[in-house]
């Protein structure tokens, strides 16, 4: 299906008014209700919200793609609008979006659906397009600009059929987010286009919601220079045994083709030894090790937020307020208390990390060993430490379970996940963690506790140095991940010092560029500037992520002075005595700290102000191309 038969003159909206992410929603929504496209203007509306809830549609470079797939849509179809000046929708990448297109599909068209949101994630990754959409001024020429770029389903499959028959120089790519749509088709299309610019044979395997669309042969395996997996997940690397082979995130496959395509054609990289068929990766274990405990973190987070948050809002009351022999007693906080304290969210907290990340390793039945292994850290008084030896231990002993009973017969195929796992993976995680795992980590927790709690002047001030400093160093990263992780292994040990270091270090580098962007304005482009807001917003969130764009841009410049600024707020809110009993939040929850908030901002403050400085000193001035473009654009 052509996106020309979804997207007609009766749902293009051309100039939107709208100034916010929900108003082009409702704008986009109405315009697809008046064109008789809908059963249902609100239920459609809150599936579009639905959708925006689980991660934003706002894919980058300018682009936002809205959709939902309900029994509210009587037929499949796509509106279109765009702004000129550009609305924050909230993007991946931190920028205004000018271009929207909102898919709609009945709830029986999940394929119409995939295809469409595939087909236009393409397309919109050629900036040629999005320049000569965002300046259409018709409706018919929007839509002959679509018309001009799209190919039918089947021209895409001859095309993509198989690679160059024989070609020294050809290169395989697979590409792959969590979602499996917008990103896993616009970094395939990224590297398509940059090879055919560098006049090299390509070819590339999208493993998409709609499964593994143009698969790589054997043939093409053996025969190809090179190989990039630029995925977010785990796809299957074990064919590609023996072959230089790059893996980088999805986001790279976007961002940098022509330096991917460059390294697969190096023969001088070491060759890739595959050791999994599934969960192999570059670097082997190493980077394997990192996934499995980013699972298991991931899904650990809100837990340990809710709980953090709850047990914080009961302190309101009191510091003692769900004692019932305390005076500061009170019964809705002693409520609070319970529901995110250990009986509740807290409680499930190392359980849910263990059984994830064993999830992680071994599949579905790596969950119940991880989580019971989980479990026993905790009565084991073995705490977050104890917790992540349990989640690797139940994943790769359910992953020798599996190895070892491959060779039963078939008729008894179906105990293994109802009987053999569960049963010997629960038990010998559980005797392990009791007798060899507990004692030893219990020791090493306690250790960890009483040294923490023994901290002070400079000590404690050189921790908050440290752990301010790692958040900023990769941003969301394994280094940020990494302090972030200690913090809250302190808050199950009962000190929250690591955790309001390494959240005051996470908050500094968004409002820092956002800062900067104020302070060093002729600096930065219309473009850069119109994240100033949302920077701002995610900084006081807690959410340092929202300085990735730039730090990706010119990281020798902006990564040094986030560290600069990040360790300084670190070290001063150690110093200053701050200790917020949260493990997010930011501005949200800093006042929990009663006595010591307002020395909360001042660090806050100064280290903002110290990255914003330096990086506004050391930033360059705009070029003359750069320039005439904001002219241009002005």
């Amino acid at each position: 299906m052509r996106i020309t038969e979804l997207l007609t003159q009766s749902t293009i909206a051309m100039d939107l008014n709208a100034s916010t992410k929900n108003t082009v929603i409702d704008e986009l929504v109405e315009t697809l209700w008046q064109a008789g496209k809908l059963n249902d203007k609100e239920a459609y509306r809150e599936a579009i919200h639905a959708r925006e809830a689980q991660s934003t549609t706002g894919i980058g470079e300018g682009i936002a793609i809205p959709h939902a797939k309900t029994d509210a849509v009587k037929v499949p179809a796509i509106a279109f609008g765009k702004s000129k000046p550009g609305v924050d929708y909230e993007s991946l990448d931190g920028t205004p979006a000018h271009l929207f297109f909102m898919i709609a599909a009945p709830a029986g068209g999940a394929q119409t659906h995939l295809d469409a949101l595939a087909k236009l994630s393409g397309i919109l990754m050629n900036e040629e397009v999005r320049a000569q959409l965002l300046n259409a001024a018709s409706k018919e020429e929007v839509l002959a600009i679509i018309d001009q770029n799209d190919e039918s389903e089947a021209e895409v499959e001859e095309v993509a059929a198989s690679a160059p028959a024989a070609d020294d120089n050809l290169i395989l790519a697979v590409t792959a987010c969590p979602t499996g749509i917008a990103h896993t088709y616009m970094a395939a299309d990224s590297l398509k286009n940059k090879a055919a610019k560098m006049g090299i044979p390509i070819k590339v395997e999208t493993n998409g919601s709609g499964g593994v669309k143009n698969k790589l042969t054997d043939d093409e395996i053996r025969r190809a220079k090179g190989i990039i997996v630029a995925a977010d997940v785990n796809v299957d690397t074990a064919r590609f045994d023996g072959k230089n082979v790059v893996m980088v995130p999805v986001a790279d496959g976007i961002k940098r083709p022509e330096e991917l395509i460059n390294m697969a054609q190096d023969d001088s990289r070491p060759k890739f030894v595959a050791t999994s068929k599934a969960r192999t990766t570059e670097s082997g274990e190493k980077k394997g090790f990192y996934k499995h405990l980013m699972s298991g973190v991931s899904n650990m987070l809100p837990f340990v937020i809710a709980g953090g948050i709850l047990i914080a809002l009961s302190f309101f009351w009191g510091i003692h307020s769900a004692d019932p022999k305390s005076e500061e007693y009170n019964a809705f906080a002693a409520a609070l208390n319970t529901i995110g304290g250990g009986n509740g969210a807290f409680g499930l907290m190392i359980p849910i990390l263990a059984g994830f990340i064993a999830y992680s390793i071994a599949d579905r039945p790596g969950l119940a060993p991880g989580m019971v292994g989980g479990l026993m850290a905790v009565h084991g008084g073995s705490g977050f430490l104890g917790g992540l030896v349990a989640g690797f231990l139940a994943g790769y002993l359910v992953r020798g379970l599996k190895a070892l009973f491959s060779g039963l017969p078939q008729a008894l195929e179906g105990i293994k996940p109802t009987l053999l796992y569960p049963v010997l993976g629960v038990g010998l995680t559980g005797l392990i963690m009791c007798y060899l795992v507990n004692p030893p980590a219990k020791w090493l927790n306690d250790l960890l506790t009483t040294t923490l709690n023994d901290m002070s002047g400079t000590n404690i001030i050189l921790l908050g140095l440290v752990l301010g400093g790692m958040m900023a160093i990769d941003m969301g990263g394994p280094f940020n991940k990494a302090a972030y992780a200690f913090g809250i292994a302190a808050i199950d040990a009962g000190n929250y010092a690591p955790i309001t270091a390494a959240m005051i270090g996470g908050m500094v580098p968004p409002l820092a560029i956002a800062l900067a962007m104020i302070i060093f304005r002729r600096k930065f482009t219309k473009v850069q500037r119109g994240s100033t807001v949302s920077n701002a917003v995610m900084g006081a969130s807690f959410i340092t992520e929202g300085a990735i764009p730039f730090a990706a841009a010119d990281p020798l410049r902006v990564i040094p002075s986030m560290i600069a600024g990040s360790a300084t707020a670190g070290a001063l809110a150690m110093a200053f005595g701050c200790r917020v009993p949260a493990p997010h939040g930011g501005m949200f929850v800093i006042w929990l700290d009663k006595a010591h908030w307002p020395m909360f901002l001042l660090a806050l403050l100064i280290g903002t102000v110290v990255s914003a400085l330096i990086y506004g000193f050391i930033k360059p001035k705009l070029t003359e191309e750069e320039l005439q473009a904001e002219m241009a654009m002005e």
